[in-house]
């Protein structure tokens, strides 16, 4: 099989992206012509990144891996710590199986590796605390010297983590790591086009001129193959992970919790530690927490009253779905709605405005993601190309997520041992 493997995740991107916009992704375009597109791909529940990722990684559904969502469950603080560490992964990686074969590895902002065994390494991680920064906590969850020459080379580049400077200094990164070390496996994760979407909405200007950068980029890396020597022994995957829907109300299902009783709100709008029934929103969803069950039937109705909710999931649907086993029920947000979970908020069903955009408040969005993936045109897609894929090739199949760490080993001759959901999309190869 191929000697170099380079998956570049578009955060964000839809199959109707590359159905609609196809004709202006001149890279993309060639990667279809010269490979193969499956065209629909299902994501995993709940569809928000950090649980989307790791099921690519590793082929399991977040339920087995542990990555249930973005943020620990820290009811009192502001800003909760993320799944930013690798050893919270329950399951085996890529690139585990990668380093334990022999090979060398690169990652590039990929969720949840903080702290990775992987040669090359930038980490997707932010300071949390008041006594740290980003370059000291970036630093401990990296490749030390490594960040520390790509920041001296690429660091003018970008602003912070605003987009689209950030998309650009890690495809600089990855296009030097490529051209300089030819990694056997190279995860790269670009977020511009998914910033935007939150931001501005699903197809606003903003949004679209985000994947005309995303495209660039994607040729920028294909370049970097070639100009290091590797592009004809080199298979590329251009995945996503979710879509996103166009959003304009929350829903603050903590504060219909606290009218009962349930838990108590603090003063910054967060939940005391001493709750009995609790959401925790992964977006367009939210799983609730019950930890006394004869409460069950009363908090199912007091949620059934709330404008805005499209579906109850019950407790062996979710676990059947992939979700947190430890949940009580998951509830999922109708169209246009999403969930956050404060308290304090002027009504349980409050309308995002564009004052609170612009003054920048967190899990203010237009559009967002997290409900389940089997909601009408919400797919995501993929792109298969190099040496060991057939050309020319459009697939519609039965695939989801966790097929794309198996056939990303399966590229590197690689197998996996333990138990995973997913499956060889061997339909790909020649």
């Amino acid at each position: 099989m191929a000697k170099h493997v380079v998956v570049i995740s578009l955060d964000a991107l839809g199959f109707s992206d590359v159905k609609n916009r196809l004709q202006f992704l001149p890279n993309l375009a060639a990667l279809i012509n010269r490979g193969t597109w499956v065209r629909k791909v299902q994501g995993v529940y709940p569809s928000v990144t950090y649980p989307s990722h790791t099921s690519i990684i590793t082929g399991t559904y977040p339920k087995k891996h542990g990555i249930i969502d973005a943020t620990l469950k820290q009811t009192e603080r502001i800003s909760p710590d993320w799944f930013w560490y690798a050893k919270q992964i329950k399951v085996p990686t890529v690139y585990d199986l990668a380093r334990e074969a022999g090979l060398t590895t690169a990652a590039f902002l990929w969720p949840v590796t903080a702290g990775a065994k992987i040669n090359w390494h930038i980490a997707e991680i932010f300071p949390n605390r008041i006594w740290t920064n980003q370059y000291l906590t970036s630093f401990k969850a990296s490749t030390p010297l490594f960040l520390l020459g790509m920041e001296r080379k690429y660091g003018h580049l970008r602003r912070g983590i605003q987009q689209p400077e950030l998309d650009q200094f890690v495809t600089a990164v990855a296009a030097d790591t490529l051209i300089n070390h030819r990694p056997n496996l190279t995860l790269i994760h670009l977020v511009d086009l998914d910033a935007h979407r939150h931001r501005y909405g699903v197809r606003s200007q903003q949004a679209i001129d985000a994947l005309d950068r995303l495209d660039q980029h994607v040729g920028t890396l294909v370049a970097a193959t070639k100009k290091a020597n590797i592009f004809d022994e080199t298979d590329f995957m251009v995945v996503g992970d979710h879509y996103q829907m166009n959003v304009d109300q929350m829903i603050h299902l903590n504060m219909c919790f606290e009218a009962m009783g349930w838990l108590q709100g603090t003063n910054n709008g967060r939940v005391r530690r001493n709750w009995q029934v609790l959401a925790k929103h992964v977006d367009g969803a939210s799983y609730i927490y019950i930890k006394d069950g004869t409460l069950l039937d009363v908090v199912r109705h007091t949620i059934k009253t709330v404008p805005g909710i499209r579906l109850i999931i019950e407790h062996a649907e979710l676990v059947e779905l992939g979700a947190d086993p430890q949940a009580s029920l998951m509830v999922e947000a109708a169209d246009g709605y999403y969930f956050t979970d404060e308290t304090h908020r002027p009504a349980i069903v409050e309308e995002v405005t564009n004052d609170m955009l612009l003054a920048g408040e967190p899990d203010r969005y237009k559009a967002t993601h997290g409900y389940l993936p089997t909601h009408a045109d919400y797919a995501t897609t993929a792109i298969f190309a190099g040496p060991d894929i057939k050309a020319q090739q459009r697939l519609d199949l039965d695939v989801d997520l966790t097929d794309e760490g198996p056939t990303m080993a399966a590229m590197l001759g690689l197998k996996f041992t333990n138990s995973i959901d997913g499956h060889v999309i061997s339909e790909i190869f020649k």
